[in-house]
């Protein structure tokens, strides 16, 4: 397969790139990022490009691609619903609807979060503009959109984009994985998760947080 990945610059995208380039069925893996990503592999192609709300620019390097592992996001905490739209919403369809019409073939997977609405209804506005997000992905003419919905995510050990503050809260995982396994998943078994939708799908659209683990354990 050929996968592209946005958001690389992050702990998640990081990890699923990381995760990409070990695997025997990924041939070659495109990043596209607004800074270096100081990713360094043969298999790995990388574009800085700073306005992902006009690709025009680039978009001629998109076509013939299997998959995009969407990992681009920021966190709502002090954002207006309108700014928050904007960089949720607006850019991730924009960039989805350029793939769609470049690679109609492809498989487009959405990292989105626990509690997301679906309704787009509800009194979260994070999870309102998740759900509008997810929902308006499915309506693309892709082969196919999974959106997935993890929880707390334990980063792979090694790599370089890991929060800070995650010294801090590590300790919880397991304790959590124990009492409640859907909340909590490794960032490695999210990256497999989305390689395994790529590569053999999986009987839901929506993965919460147990599909994400099972669908992570087939090789």
């Amino acid at each position: 397969m050929r996968v592209i990945v946005t958001g690389a610059t992050g702990m998640v995208g990081e990890g699923v790139v990381h995760e990409c380039l070990q695997h025997p069925d990924i041939e070659q893996v495109l990043v596209i990022n607004r800074k270096p990503s100081d990713i360094s592999h043969p298999n790995l192609k990388e574009i800085i490009h700073a306005d992902f709300y006009n690709l025009s620019a680039i978009q001629n390097y998109f076509s013939g691609y299997d998959a995009c592992f969407f990992c681009l996001g920021v966190s709502s905490v002090g954002m207006k619903e309108t700014d928050y739209f904007r960089v949720t919403h607006t850019l991730t369809l924009h960039v989805a609807t350029t793939l769609s019409r470049l690679n109609p073939n492809m498989v487009f997977c959405y990292i989105s979060g626990a509690g997301t609405d679906s309704s787009e209804k509800g009194r979260s506005m994070w999870a309102r503009v998740k759900g509008k997000t997810e929902n308006d992905l499915m309506k693309l003419p892709f082969r196919q959109v999974y959106a997935l919905r993890p929880g707390f995510i334990k980063p792979i050990k090694g790599l370089n984009r890991v929060h800070s503050f995650y010294k801090y809260i590590l300790w919880m995982f397991p304790i959590g994985r124990a009492l409640y396994p859907s909340g909590f998943c490794t960032l490695q078994e999210l990256s497999r998760a989305l390689i395994n939708c790529a590569r053999i799908g999986y009987n839901k659209q929506v993965l919460e947080g147990n599909d994400i683990i099972e669908l992570a354990k087939y090789k």
